[in-house]
Order: structure tokens, then C-alpha cells, then sequence
């Protein structure tokens, strides 16, 4: 209804109810002037904290590296020093006796001694690693184990191949990681493909776990989020089988082209372990696109790096209210505990609506922590422009069918949701609650907790309605109104002078000159944040990706921000508008897999 009423203010308001039409824009406006200047302020303290996330960890790094390189250095050094011994005494010998008492009763030449005199930097590198020991015990922690599910569908096996070797490259992969190769039954050829990567990646975990999602299971929507629900259920009763402690277990869902630093394994083991409830959190990094940002028109580029902005925006919360996207971690209690993942109408949106459900379940005890590691993806890749901007449109339009959600939590909110197996999973959560954790449920019973769930509402509308409604009002909300009431000719007059508010009123006439210049100022939100973006994004891209100058954007790419408005339109307002309206007539909708092209690199 939102996307119709927006639609019919445009031209229905300045005839219809050009006063209230007049207030509805200025409170609009300005509410949504507010919201992005919070969001700005929020992503700077997003893009702070994961430029400070990769520099500890590039320093803790160097410091091991310099840590190994002493010790070989001075081990090399103690060899060096034993042999040429070992060589003098047999060369003496053989050498008579005046001649060896002589060589004897000489002063020895200074023989190098591995002290701390001799390597003042070892002794400052020793007192930073001190300094650093609480850090570098938490990253050091292999007591997790790590599942990895990788849902596909109609993927080319080079990138899932590419996806998972990355996570083989992690130095704990064969002693903590599994993978769980989420596969669909209705995939036309997936047995040799999950057989090829089975055989690839043999030796490189802990356990390689192949699950096939049946199709047309009654009563589930087809999608993401119920491969995910199969693969979990599935992937953690065989891991329990093979006697995998299920409180070690932290579940990550990834996509099939995230790219997981070994960084963020380590960071949400910190966050784990830091945590006063970690059984209660879900861990969000933040997505970033640089894969093949270069391979795809500018468009697209700029519709998912405004993307990416708007997520990691969101992360930068007090409450812990905030939603994952894409890559998210969480434990295998918690999943357990809130009955996995949803798989009907509602739950298209898996990512969010994972968060919002273990929100709701646990009484509001569950919350997202932010992980300041951001994931690399891969950008929607056909062969041809033209094919490529019609690949992102269909991405675009499955997305925004996550407007389930609104529903979902509104009913969530008002009790009236009628949760599958919920006086089960509430009496396995008391039942595994601590003294004080159900003391702290019982508070969260409290007004705070309604707080907290109205926050929650106002969250899940503004992510969904703000992309229906912004896009038609801004555009075109006061040029339709400027031709509607003072028309370039009296022939297309709509209405009469003297029942213009503007002109027959000084009050409404100053509405409308504010309202003209709030519009003015409404981008400069977003230009604030693709400015701070672009430092990220370099930062990112050598910092901690290793990629040269040449591999990363530069200024000369602000070229790519006059493609805005028709990404705005093209991939957020009209998708968001059809996902909207098609919920009236049509709940479900048939999952379309955008296409992304692949190009395995040779292994080095």
C-alpha cells in the first residue's frame, strides 16, 4: 500500500489536498534529511572501526613475522658459531704442540653471541608482543569449530571452487573447518559438480559435508533460505555424529562468491569469546564488492557500493540492533534453539529474517555484534552490457521481495505470529538459560524490551519502505507539484488561483519554499558517504586484499557517480515498487538465480 500511495500522491495531492499534501512533504523530507545524516555519522564509525580492525591485525602480523624471522636468525647464528668450534679444534689438532700452545694462548678473536645487546629491536618487539598478549591469546584460540555453508544453485564451479579454496588457505582449515556444501536437488547436473569439489578439497578440512536440498517440499518457498535451513539441519546432526561438540560450533552462512578473510574467523572468535552472552549473538560483517568491480558497467558498480554503504551504516549500533547481509555468522545453540532457519513465504529475506526471528524467539536476548571484516563479493557478470543491467535488475527484484519481512515483524511485535514449534524451542532455551541469563530475560519482558521491539519495527520499515517511497517523492514529488500549481501556460491550468494554497496563503507559501530547499540538500547525505567510501574502499583493497594501486578504484572513478539515477531507478525504486505491490496478489514468487560469470584464476 505504500508503494501505491506513494505513487498516487504525485499527481492526486496538489489536487486533491495540496495542504496536507504540503505537510505530509515538509515532515517526509525532513525526517528522511535526519535518518541519512545519521546514517553518514554511522558509517564513518563503521569505516573507522574495520580500518582499525585490519591495521592491528596487519600489525600482530608483522609482529609474529618478525618474532619467526629473529628466531631463525638467531638459531642460524648459534649453528654458524658450533661449527666454526667444531672446525678450529680439528684444524688445531694437527697442528704441534708449541704451535697449538701458541694458538691457544692467543687472544681469541670476538666470536658473534646471540644477547639482547646485540638486537635492541628483538627486545622492543618483545615488549609490543607483551603488550599485545591478551590480543594475540584470542587469535591464537582454536578451540571453535567452524561450519561453512555454502548454499548454490546453478553456480559455475570455478567460483565455488575459488569461494572454498580461500577458506583453505586459513591456517586452521584441516584442524577446525567444515565445510557444508549446500547443494539443490533441482539443479540439473549437481552430483558430478559436488563430487569434482568433494574430491578437489579431500585433505583441505576438517570434514567436507555434501547436502542435497530436495525440491517442492510442501509449504517451502524455494530460495536461499531454505537450502540454508536443509544444510543446517542436515550438515549439524552428521557433524554431531562424528562427535563435534555442538557448544565448539559456530555456524557461518556464506554466499557462493563470498570471499572470507581468515581476519574474520579470528575476529568473531574474539567477539565470542568477549561476549558476556556469545550464545545469544548473531555476527554481521559488513559486504564489500571488488572481485570484479571493474568487469561489470559503472551502474551496477555504483548500485552495490551503495549497497554496501547502506549495510555497514546499519552495523554501527549501540543496542545491537542491526541486520546481516549476505555473510553472517551465529552459534549452533542459537540456531538450534530458535528451530534453524524459516522456509515459507516470509522468510525470502533469510539473512534479515534469521536476525528478526532470533530476536523474537529469545524474547529480545538475542542480538547482532558487529564484525569490522568486510566480506569480498562478486557483482552480478553477464557477457554484454545491456544483458549485465538486466542480470542486476532480477537480483534487484528477488531482493526486495525480502519485504516479507515487514509483515513478519509487525505481527512478531504484536504477539500474533503463530511460530512453528515455539513452546518447544522456549522450553529448550529456559531450560539451557543461566541464573542471570534468565534474569535478563525476565528484564527484557520490560519496557525495555517493548523499546527494543518497536525500534526493531521502525528498523525493518525504514529498510523497506524508504527504497518504495523515497525514490517517487524525491524525484519527482516537487516538480510534479511545481507544474501542477503554476503551469508554464494557463491552457494546462489544473487549479484555479484562487484556490492555490501558495498563493492565497503567506504560511503555506513558505512551506513550500522550505520544502523546495530541504530537496536541495537531500543527496548531499549520500555524497557525504560514497566520499568516505572511496578512502575505504582503497584502504580495503591494499590493506588487506594485497591488491596494487592499479587493481583498486581511484579518483578518476567518481565518473562512475553519474550513473546514480539510473541506478536509483533502475535497480531500487521500480524493482522495489513491483516486489511491493506483487504482495497484494502473489506472496510467493518464482527465485531466479542472477547469472555471474567466472573466470578461474591458474593456482600460483
Amino acid at each position: 500500500m505504500a508503494a501505491i500511495v506513494s505513487i498516487l500522491l504525485l499527481p492526486l495531492g496538489p489536487l486533491l489536498i495540496p495542504r496536507f499534501y504540503l505537510i505530509f512533504l515538509l515532515i517526509y523530507f525532513t525526517c528522511f534529511l535526519y535518518t541519512q545524516i545519521n546514517h553518514v555519522f554511522k558509517f564513518w564509525i563503521t569505516v573507522s572501526n574495520i580500518k582499525k580492525t585490519i591495521r592491528n591485525w596487519n600489525m600482530n602480523e608483522r609482529n609474529n613475522t618478525n618474532s619467526n624471522t629473529t628466531t631463525t636468525t638467531i638459531n642460524t647464528t648459534t649453528t654458524t658459531t658450533t661449527t666454526n668450534t667444531t672446525n678450529n679444534d680439528i684444524t688445531n689438532s694437527t697442528m704441534n704442540e708449541k704451535d697449538a700452545s701458541a694458538a691457544y694462548s692467543a687472544p681469541a678473536s670476538p666470536t658473534p653471541t646471540p644477547t639482547r645487546e646485540r638486537y635492541p629491536s628483538v627486545a622492543e618487539d618483545d615488549e609490543r608482543m607483551n603488550d599485545m598478549e591478551s590480543t594475540l591469546k584470542l587469535y591464537d584460540d582454536n578451540h571453535f569449530v567452524h561450519a561453512f555453508i555454502v548454499p548454490n544453485y546453478a553456480e559455475p564451479e570455478a567460483l565455488l571452487r575459488d569461494t572454498i579454496k580461500r577458506l583453505a588457505n586459513h591456517r586452521n582449515a584441516q584442524t577446525n573447518y567444515v565445510i557444508i556444501l549446500a547443494m539443490e536437488g533441482s539443479e540439473t547436473g549437481f552430483e558430478p559438480k559436488a563430487a569434482s569439489l568433494t574430491n578437489y578439497f579431500k585433505d583441505s578440512f576438517l570434514h567436507f559435508i555434501v547436502t542435497v536440498h530436495p525440491p517442492d517440499i510442501p509449504g517451502e518457498s524455494r530460495g536461499k533460505g531454505s537450502n540454508v535451513a536443509w544444510a543446517a539441519r542436515h550438515g549439524c546432526g552428521e557433524m554431531i555424529q562424528r562427535g563435534v561438540d555442538r557448544r565448539r560450533v559456530i555456524l557461518t552462512v556464506s554466499d557462493s562468491d563470498s570471499s572470507i578473510p581468515e581476519l574474520y574467523v579470528k575476529e568473531v572468535e574474539k567477539t565470542f569469546n568477549q561476549a558476556e552472552d556469545p550464545y545469544f549473538l548473531l555476527f554481521a560483517p559488513p559486504i564489500f564488492f571488488s572481485r570484479n568491480a571493474f568487469d561489470v558497467p559503472a551502474a551496477v558498480r555504483m548500485t552495490d557500493i551503495t549497497w554496501s554503504a547502506m549495510v555497514m551504516a546499519n552495523l554501527s549500533n549501540s543496542r545491537g540492533i542491526a541486520f546481516p547481509c549476505s555473510t553472517y555468522s551465529l552459534s549452533m545453540i542459537l540456531a538450534e534453539r530458535v528451530g534453524y532457519w524459516d522456509t515459507d513465504a516470509d522468510s525470502v529475506g533469510e539473512d534479515m529474517h534469521m536476525m528478526l526471528k532470533c530476536f523474537f524467539k529469545t524474547d529480545g536476548l538475542a542480538r547482532c555484534a558487529p564484525i569490522f571484516v568486510p566480506i569480498n563479493l562478486t557483482n552480478v557478470q553477464t557477457n554484454g552490457y545491456l544483458s549485465n543491467m538486466h542480470a542486476r535488475y532480477i537480483q534487484a527484484k528477488r531482493h526486495y521481495n525480502g519485504v516479507a519481512d515487514v509483515s513478519y515483524t509487525l505481527r512478531s511485535a504484536a504477539g500474533l505470529q503463530d511460530l512453528v514449534h515455539g513452546d518447544n524451542n522456549k522450553y529448550m532455551m529456559g531450560a539451557l538459560l543461566t541464573g542471570d541469563q534468565k534474569k535478563k530475560q525476565s528484564m527484557y519482558a520490560s519496557p525495555t524490551f517493548w523499546f527494543d521491539k518497536l525500534l526493531v519495527c521502525a528498523k525493518v520499515l525504514e529498510a523497506h519502505m524508504i527504497p518504495v517511497t523515497s525514490g517517487w517523492l524525491m524525484f519527482a514529488a516537487v516538480p510534479l507539484m511545481q507544474f501542477i500549481l503554476f503551469p508554464p501556460h494557463s491552457m494546462v491550468a489544473f487549479v484555479d488561483p484562487a484556490d492555490n494554497p501558495i498563493l492565497t496563503s503567506d504560511f503555506y507559501a513558505t512551506l513550500w519554499n522550505i520544502v523546495k530547499i530541504i530537496t536541495v540538500f537531500l543527496p548531499f547525505p549520500l555524497f557525504g558517504t560514497l566520499s568516505i567510501y572511496e578512502h575505504l574502499h582503497r584502504c580495503v583493497d591494499r590493506e588487506l586484499y594485497r591488491k596494487s594501486p592499479k587493481e583498486s578504484r581511484s579518483w578518476k572513478n567518481v565518473a562512475d557517480y553519474i550513473t546514480l539515477p539510473i541506478a536509483a531507478w533502475m535497480f531500487m525504486t521500480i524493482p522495489s515498487t513491483i516486489a511491493c505491490i506483487k504482495r497484494l496478489y502473489k506472496p510467493t514468487d518464482q527465485y531466479i538465480v542472477a547469472e555471474k560469470f567466472f573466470e578461474e584464476e591458474q593456482d600460483a
